[in-house]
């Protein structure tokens, strides 16, 4: 289980057909992440994975993790996890406001806004991107190999996890049961893994340099993969 965390700090992300990213700790640049909590279970969601998939963009990296408490209500969403019901109930729970609820967007971990609601999810990144950032930079290897470097924590950070995300793309579904039965949905970047790679302390000086390998199944499209990295301060 993730612990409860709040986003302040960056992520970068690179395309499986690409080899490199950098991502620096300027305002105007730095990646702002969206993450949605979803559930095809759920008839208020496809609006609110139309809205956030819209921000999908060099400078807005979507994360749509499809929440597990909905699959017995009738429909079971093959893309769901407990991992991201509980993630979702960490940030309630580190926001201090206890409320979960789909469909929900968290921006840079420090906000919760309506997932459907474009205003507050812009007005709510543009925020978040003036945060201090440290700087990350990926470089895609072979055989599915990542190269991860992480520059010293910004000032004030306390200590961090270092998240490893796969989100894919054009993923869609034809619904027979539950509130959605009888549509077919298109998802934002959904989430297809999220594993932490380690813990750094801002008291460490000097950067963080380690090697990943990215296990990929199958049946993902690879030209509709990115791989994702965040620095999440705890």
């Amino acid at each position: 289980m993730i612990r409860p965390t709040i986003f302040a700090l960056v992520c970068g992300a690179v395309c499986m057909a690409q080899t490199r990213t950098k991502a620096v700790p300027n305002a105007s640049s730095a990646p702002v992440v969206v993450e949605l909590f979803t559930s095809e279970g759920c008839s208020s969601c496809p609006p609110a994975d139309a809205v956030v998939a819209r921000f999908d963009r060099a400078n807005v990296i979507v994360l749509g993790e499809h929440v597990d408490y909905w699959d017995s209500l009738g429909w079971r969403d093959r893309y769901s996890s407990p991992l991201f019901s509980s993630r979702q109930q960490d940030y309630g729970n580190a926001m201090r406001t206890g409320n979960i609820y789909t469909p929900q967007a968290v921006i840079n971990g420090e906000k919760e806004v309506l997932g459907s609601d474009a205003g507050a999810i812009q007005s709510a990144i543009n925020a978040a991107a003036r945060s201090p950032r440290a700087a990350v930079e990926l470089r895609l290897g072979a055989q599915g190999t990542l190269a991860i470097t992480v520059g010293k924590l910004p000032p004030g950070s306390h200590k961090a996890d270092v998240l490893l995300a796969v989100t894919e793309v054009n993923l869609e579904s034809n619904v027979t049961a539950g509130e959605n039965d009888g549509r077919r949905l298109k998802h934002a970047a959904v989430v297809r893994t999220l594993s932490r790679l380690a813990e750094l302390d801002p008291g460490t000086p000097g950067q963080y340099t380690a090697e990943a390998r990215i296990n990929l199944k199958p049946e993902w499209v690879r030209a509709n993969l990115k791989v994702v990295l965040l620095v999440q301060d705890q």
